[in-house]
């Protein structure tokens, strides 16, 4: 397979590609943008860029439902005391917008519409005799509107444009005039094919739209390295200089794709990997102009994403393009995070930083680094951790980290015998051994695996749900799992509750500031902690642990979705919000993950402890 070839396949056709603005719908590959924008006159504001999750007096997006290849879209924006409904579909390759004042103050808004070639595309913009065009080598058309037009000088845009009055439905569309009226009906009936799409998942439906709509909202094309990917939220791209892809975020992105979008599935999973840095490690971030963590990686899932992905669709192709990568960086876990005995630890190596950007240059050799590899950044229990600048890692063993690395390497094991390679053999040793370290970490008078100091040898009872990760290994044992579950999972005093699984136990210290990883509800936490109890499913309390997780996974997500349409980074462990905190992003994709648990549970996913 091509992999160039295959991007650009995917780059056909109109979507809402541009990273700074939702109200933008671009044809690919020429980059012809079509942007809407507004005049408020009770509030003398323009705006000209719009994004879901922005705070303060900024606007207000709440979205509705969408489909990932751009044929239906459906948002409401609240700005300056005006509500405007906006609906999008793609026919033919043709564009049609459709903007609905629900609610205008005393003078109607002037809606703008223009055009711009992105990205340095070769073409040009034109508005000539009131008529707007766009025009490439490959491909021009003409913008039309049926709204009433307006002389409007003063908007900011530099670009050529359209101005018409909003004081009713105004269609716009590309290559050929429509009805507001006509396009309503047509808008309609695609809303219902996509809501009918939905309807297979019962219950689950509303759920899966959340889940779907905030993925495809996040999904861009970078134009850096010609890609069509899906960064954790557009405004973590804005802040990061033009994108940034995450470690287990991208992966996890590529894993809610793969329940119906294949092929976001596997550009997700290769662009995170293609991040990967001199020394073979995906790294914890990868950004603009080279930027990445080369001192850290974070949480190894990738070949865990990528087994999953394979489950579903069967292609080897996909498997045999990172299976070396994903070996690699198998290996430098071994090397460089791995104790003699199998334990891991966190860690963050010395090396000179190419660029004098902060997430680059804080916390090298240093605690600071070790924590941001974790995924975890300001733990709980990681707190007064001693970090050992010789061997480069925390002094801690960890036990969420050790069950991971035996989820990687069986996960990679599995994919080795899809392709018939002998490292299926090491593999398997590693995660042997790896089971071995973690029963030292076992405390029979508490009942849980522990994170133990590799310089006291003491066992540290402050625990989260990465202590659950333990159950990734097959050599716990069937008493062990059901302390586990009843002592700790179902103990109100740690975990359980209403809204499930709090970050750090509920009777620790930390867990009143609910302050990012120090209480609040992390949807990549749940995740991973019902695949590890899903290992144990046929006892009774893993079962039931396994069915708990996933309806209150499920009911936390739908609380903010139905409220505001927002889904969130992380949510409060007490009230189930996600608002009200700053490091709390409103449209942040994993936060869907939440709804890929109860996927799973129910059965529309193939459940990981399958055979390939």
């Amino acid at each position: 397979m091509d992999y160039d070839a295959f991007q650009k396949s995917m780059q056909q056709g109109f979507n809402t590609y541009y990273n700074n603005s939702v109200l933008t719908h671009v044809l690919m590959p020429q980059g012809i943008a079509i942007s809407v924008g507004f005049k408020f006159y009770n509030t003398s504001k323009i705006l000209l860029n719009a994004l879901i999750g922005r705070s303060g007096d900024d606007e207000k997006i709440h979205p509705g439902p969408r489909s990932y290849d751009g044929k239906y879209t459906e948002m409401e924006l609240s700005h300056s005391n005006h509500i405007i409904q906006i609906r999008s579909t793609v026919i033919d390759d043709k564009q049609y917008l459709l903007l609905t004042p629900i609610k205008i103050g005393i003078k109607p808004p002037t809606l703008l519409v223009s055009a711009a070639i992105l990205w340095n595309c070769p073409g040009y913009t034109k508005l000539d005799n009131g008529r707007l065009f766009a025009c490439t080598p490959t491909r021009d058309l003409e913008i039309f509107t049926d709204g009433q037009a307006v002389r409007q000088m003063n908007t900011g845009l530099t670009n050529p444009y359209l101005s018409v009055e909003l004081d009713r439905p105004v269609a716009i569309s590309t290559d050929k005039p429509i009805s507001a009226k006509e396009l309503g009906s047509i808008l309609d009936k695609q809303k219902v094919i996509l809501l009918n799409g939905c309807a297979k998942y019962g219950c689950l439906s509303e759920s899966y739209n959340a889940m779907r709509t905030c993925l495809a909202w996040d999904t861009i094309y970078e134009p850096e390295k010609k890609q069509i990917c899906s960064p954790v939220s557009r405004l973590w791209n804005i802040n990061w200089g033009g994108y940034v892809l995450f470690d287990w975020d991208t992966y996890f992105s590529a894993m809610m794709a793969m329940v119906e979008n294949k092929e976001l599935a596997y550009v997700n999973a290769i662009a995170i990997t293609q991040e990967k840095t001199e020394d073979g490690f995906v790294p914890n971030f990868g950004s603009s102009d080279d930027g990445k963590s080369r001192d850290r990686s974070q949480p190894p899932v990738g070949s865990l994403a990528v087994r999953e992905i394979y489950r579903i669709y069967k292609e080897d192709w996909f498997v045999k393009f990172l299976f070396d990568d994903l070996l690699t960086w198998n290996r430098w876990f071994a090397e460089n995070r791995r104790l003699k005995n199998g334990q891991l630890c966190w860690g963050s190596n010395p090396y000179e930083p190419r660029r004098g950007v902060h997430w680059e240059t804080e916390g090298i050799n240093d605690l600071f680094g070790a924590a941001l590899e974790s995924g975890l950044d300001n733990s709980p229990m990681y707190d007064d951790v001693p970090f050992n600048q010789d061997t480069h890692m925390m002094e801690l063993a960890d036990v969420g980290l050790t069950g991971l690395y035996i989820l990687d390497c069986e996960a990679l094991a599995d994919l080795a015998d899809v392709l018939g390679r002998n490292e299926a053999v090491e593999l398997r040793q590693r995660a042997s051994l790896s089971k071995d370290g973690l029963e030292e970490m076992w405390d029979d008078d508490f009942g849980m695996y522990l994170n133990k100091r590799v310089d006291t040898k003491k066992l540290c009872r402050r625990i989260s749900p990465t202590n659950f990760y333990a159950l990734f290994s097959d050599k716990v044992t069937p008493d062990r799992v059901e302390r586990i579950i009843n002592d700790h999972f179902y103990n109100q005093e740690e975990f359980y509750g209403k809204y499930i699984l709090p970050t750090i136990a509920r009777n620790d210290p930390a867990y009143k500031d609910q302050d990012y990883w120090r209480g609040r509800i992390w949807a990549p936490t749940n995740y991973l902690a019902y695949l590890a109890i899903r290992k144990h499913k046929h006892t009774v309390s893993g079962a039931s642990a396994c069915r708990d997780l996933a309806e209150k996974s499920n009911d936390l997500l739908l609380k903010e979705w139905t409220l505001h349409g927002h889904v969130h980074e992380n949510y409060h462990g007490d009230s189930g919000m996600g608002c009200g905190i700053k490091n709390s992003d409103k449209f942040y994709h994993w936060g869907g993950l939440l709804t890929l648990i109860a996927l799973t549970e129910a059965g529309f996913l193939i459940g990981p402890e399958t055979e390939l």
